[in-house]
């Protein structure tokens, strides 16, 4: 007898719904489940696939879940019924706890949450049909070193809920990093609309996706081989601390070659600093904080490799033993490889020391000398990002399972065509809530942060960001903002407590029916007013306020030339709508708001402190929020 994976240890089930038991025995085999008070049964098919529906089941718990099978018996432990939500997206939903401790990990260290619980789906994806389960994976709880592994976001939510309600939270946790909302989504759909049925023909062909995976490792692994054999500084020591810094040029951290005469350099290159450590920091374990570093890094103190990191976004943070640190001088040594962006030690980062209640800022001048020049690595082909294949094998696996809603991040790998996401978003909703027989399966789903990438003017963030506010005409949805909350200079903003928040206020009110202001002022419609344009909002709450009790900041208008200039902006005595006016522009057509990929000034918030969504009033003046 085989169960499912996601029916192991630890398991959380839906409350109030019709939850489902499956997996496989032999051909013919009674299957009975037995749940609390809850009992089913069935016959196990042709194939010896079964299913068994145990009815809805009150919240409560733990249980133990036996499941018989002919001679056979599995007994489930610590089985709880509460409310289920799948994780769907990016990277930014995957973004577990480890990944935000420079900001809470005081308050993480001794959470002890036994019914917060969260289910990792592994990354599969398949072009050749739905899976009918998921490949593994295993019930984790929000205790001891558990927690780091979970979803910050959905810890924050789930953490949230539980302590609002006392009723066990389960997380499916189901997103992959860099991925596209095409790779969510069912290849029917795909294909009646259109444009993807090239790519799904030829992710079709095993041979041409195993030949492309194997070649692109093998360039891999050539690549960083003749790096290593021909950098001098891997062949001469120079992470050693008796290495004699002759002729090394300086480099101010943080700091990047872009820009400069090295921006093209691609390869290893090495830095050092020789620090003072006073005696008391030299006692016990440290903590060294790198910022973030492009592409990739092997960090050394006194000779010692403390931590590496293969890619540019992770933050670094080096445990340093007992032991390696010494009272006086000390070398910090790091090599950082270069594959295919420009060297850089990211700006506004913690470049640091950390022990014994002190901390030694890093910043400042380091020598640098380059150790090997490369070619530059060709990125690999990353089939988890092609159309339909992770929905096939991450999404169509969970169809069975009951579940209370979904929370979706996710948007930075569509930013380039920003115009075509809100039509794949509404195809997206329609295939999960079509998979799940559920036309209300509520979807709360997160509009994009602040970050400063440059894309040439374009705007390709704040026009998603404008396509996702668009989306929320489909009911049963809810949005949070996180413009106010990103970070400019890292795709991975850390404060995922207060978005936790924010999602959690979504639920609480599309889902729970609490009476809460559960968003930010959202752009209804506007009016002309001679010179001025008169804005009116949704979602006000008990009104209007610009953030710190300064001018209203970050609005934009333009005339019939369509040329958007900074506009002035004020909120009307009656707490519910602003007026936006130009000196230049004495005929205004359209307003927009935050318009920008890392917007920065707009503050315009209601007086619950949720934050106005960016916008733009061209194509349509009226839009509809439920």
């Amino acid at each position: 007898m085989r169960l499912s994976p996601l029916f192991s240890d630890g398991v959380v089930l839906q409350r109030d719904a019709d939850v489902k038991i499956w997996g496989e025995a032999r051909p013919g085999e009674k299957i009975v489940v037995v749940c609390g008070e809850a009992t089913g049964e069935t016959v196990a098919d042709g194939e010896g696939r079964w299913e068994v529906a145990l009815g809805a089941l009150r919240a409560g718990g733990p249980y133990e879940m036996t499941v018989l099978a002919g001679d056979e018996k599995r007994t489930i432990r610590d089985v709880l019924v509460g409310d289920v939500w799948v994780l769907g997206g990016q990277s930014n939903m995957e973004l577990p706890v480890r990944r935000t401790l420079d900001l809470f990990a005081e308050e993480v260290r001794n959470v002890h949450l036994p019914q917060v619980r969260q289910f990792a789906v592994p990354l599969v994806y398949d072009f050749h049909g739905p899976r009918r389960d998921v490949d593994g994976g295993r019930w984790i709880a929000a205790t001891g070193g558990d927690v780091l592994d979970f979803s910050a976001a959905g810890f924050f939510f789930a953490k949230e809920l539980w302590e609002r309600f006392g009723v066990p939270v389960g997380l499916i946790l189901t997103a992959v990093g860099g991925t596209p909302v095409e790779a969510w989504m069912s290849e029917p759909t795909l294909r009646r609309l259109g444009g993807y049925e090239a790519l799904l023909d030829r992710c079709k062909d095993d041979v041409y996706v195993s030949e492309t995976r194997r070649k692109d490792e093998e360039r891999t692994q050539c690549w960083h081989r003749e790096l290593n054999e021909r950098d001098s500084g891997l062949r001469e020591g120079w992470f050693r601390t008796e290495w004699v810094e002759a002729g090394w040029e300086t480099f101010e951290v943080p700091g990047s070659w872009r820009g400069t005469h090295l921006e093209s350099f691609r390869g290893a290159v090495w830095f050092r600093k020789t620090i003072e450590v006073p005696p008391v920091m030299a006692e016990g374990e440290a903590l060294l904080k790198l910022g973030t570093i492009v592409d990739a890094d092997e960090t050394y103190v006194n000779g010692t490799l403390v931590g590496t990191t293969g890619y540019r976004y992770p933050p670094r943070r080096y445990r340093i033993p007992p032991g390696v640190l010494k009272p006086g001088v000390n070398t910090i040594a790091i090599r950082v490889v270069s594959t295919h962006n420009p060297l850089e030690f990211v700006e506004d980062m913690p470049y640091e020391l950390v022990s014994g209640g002190l901390k030694l800022d890093l910043k400042g001048t380091w020598r640098y000398r380059t150790g090997a020049e490369a070619a530059e690595l060709k990125p690999p082909t990353f089939f988890q990002y092609m159309p339909a294949g992770v929905y096939n094998g991450m999404i169509e696996p969970l169809r069975r399972y009951a579940v209370k809603g979904v929370l979706w991040y996710q948007g930075e790998s569509n930013t380039h065509q920003p115009e075509r996401y809100g039509a794949l978003f509404r195809e997206m909703v329609r295939d999960w809530r079509r998979l799940w027989g559920r036309d209300d399966l509520p979807w709360i789903y997160v509009q994009l942060a602040n970050y400063a990438v440059d894309d040439g003017g374009r705007h390709g963030w704040a026009r998603l960001r404008d396509e996702q506010r668009r989306c929320l005409d489909i009911p049963g949805t809810a949005m949070a903002t996180a413009v106010d909350i990103g970070e400019a200079n890292d795709l991975h903003p850390q404060d995922k407590k207060t978005l936790g928040h924010r999602l959690a206020l979504c639920a609480r009110k599309i889902v729970y029916g609490e009476d809460v202001v559960h968003s930010g002022p959202l752009f209804a419609r506007m009016e002309r007013e001679g010179r001025a344009i008169r804005l009116f909002f949704d979602h006000v709450g008990g009104g209007l306020v610009a953030r710190g009790g300064e001018p209203l900041s970050g609005f934009e208008v333009c005339g019939p030339d369509g040329v958007f200039r900074p506009a002035r902006a004020a909120i009307e005595e009656d707490g519910r709508t602003v007026t936006v006016w130009c000196d230049e522009v004495l005929e205004p057509v359209h307003v927009r708001y935050a318009w920008a990929n890392n917007p920065e000034g707009a503050n315009l918030y209601n007086r619950e402190g949720l934050p106005a969504s960016p916008f733009t009033t061209e194509g349509g003046e009226e839009n509809r929020h439920d």
